[in-house]
């Protein structure tokens, strides 16, 4: 039996597609490991809910509460974790522990740089030094993992994400959608929110939107803004819609870059880095300051609509995924 492990939207986003496909022809359970806990009751399947106990350093909790929980890997051979969360590293280390197989989804991203993204490039590297079956969306990722010379097999299978979006049609609108939330931004969100709230006052064409992420870094400097219009959070399918039908993006997300590239979109990256450099140039567009954000906005502007392929796939992953296991023998028919 497979544990499938997740405990974010995104992570959720990008396993959905499986447990679909997984569904009646191969066994598995779902262990939610509790940070974003709104997003339980989006799925019908029996869930192990862990409850991670705060304590004075949040990623030292994330960790703590996962591990020593012998139930959780009961009758589980082989876990699959994907991305680069602390809890997804945290859950690749306890299943190494019980010498139970550890498959990575979305493996093989790299930035090099420990700081950009904090912490999630240290916890990628980590789960690659103990994955068996290393999931890759695209050759550069199977590159990364070849140079590092880890002990795992390869497979390149492009991104699930992409899974949901194959009967998305795009359109191209007056919306600007923004996010922001990388922890590597909190402390200079209020410099990026003055240059977002300068763009939507010089550009009162375009609606500028931002569904706000509910993180209290972010929330507490929602007041900046007023031309820009703030959101609730929006569920996965309302936020897609919004994105296939916007003209550009603003955003300092990993996967909204393969949702952009794959829906024609022209993404302003509000990074210093991005692992996601396939589309670098092509569909993102790095911004490492927000002093910078004005003249790159107004350049793309120019021309809106990216040229190119989406280098993330095709829309079946998961397909690819299923049988890649069943030939490996990580699990077995039903």
């Amino acid at each position: 039996m497979i544990l499938i492990s997740y405990g974010t939207r995104p992570e959720w986003i990008k396993i959905k597609p499986l447990i679909k496909k997984f569904d009646g022809r191969i066994p598995f359970k779902l262990l939610f490991t509790g940070q974003h806990k709104h997003i339980i009751d989006e799925t019908s399947y029996e869930v192990t809910c862990l409850e991670i106990k705060d304590g004075t350093n949040r990623l030292d909790s994330i960790v703590s509460s996962i591990m020593n929980n012998d139930k959780v890997f009961e009758g589980v051979s082989s876990v699959l974790v994907q991305g680069d969360t602390t809890s997804a590293f945290a859950v690749a280390l306890a299943a190494f522990h019980r010498r139970i197989k550890i498959i990575h989804l979305e493996a093989g991203l790299r930035t090099y740089d420990f700081d950009n993204p904090y912490p999630e490039e240290v916890n990628r590297q980590l789960i690659a030094r103990l994955a068996d079956i290393n999931l890759c969306p695209t050759q550069t990722n199977n590159d990364n993992l070849l140079s590092e010379d880890v002990a795992g097999k390869i497979y390149i299978v492009g991104n699930t994400v992409l899974d949901n979006l194959t009967d998305v049609k795009t359109e191209y609108g007056d919306e600007i959608i923004v996010t922001m939330h990388r922890r590597e931004n909190h402390e200079i969100i209020p410099q990026w929110f003055t240059e977002i709230e300068k763009l939507a006052d010089e550009h009162p064409e375009y609606d500028f939107i931002l569904p706000i992420h509910p993180n209290p870094n972010v929330i507490k400097h929602r007041n900046i803004l007023s031309k820009v219009k703030v959101i609730d959070p929006l569920g996965y399918n309302d936020f897609i819609d919004r994105l296939s039908k916007s003209r550009m993006i603003i955003t300092d997300s990993g996967g909204i870059q393969e949702e952009a590239s794959f829906l024609k979109k022209k993404a302003i990256v509000c990074r210093k880095e991005t692992e996601r450099i396939e589309v670098v140039g092509k569909f993102s567009f790095l911004c490492d300051e927000p002093s910078g954000l004005n003249s790159l906005f107004k350049d793309l502007n120019k021309n809106h609509i990216p040229s190119g392929e989406c280098p993330y796939g095709d829309g079946h992953a998961s397909s690819k995924i299923l049988q890649i296991l069943l030939k490996e023998g990580v699990v077995k028919n039903v």
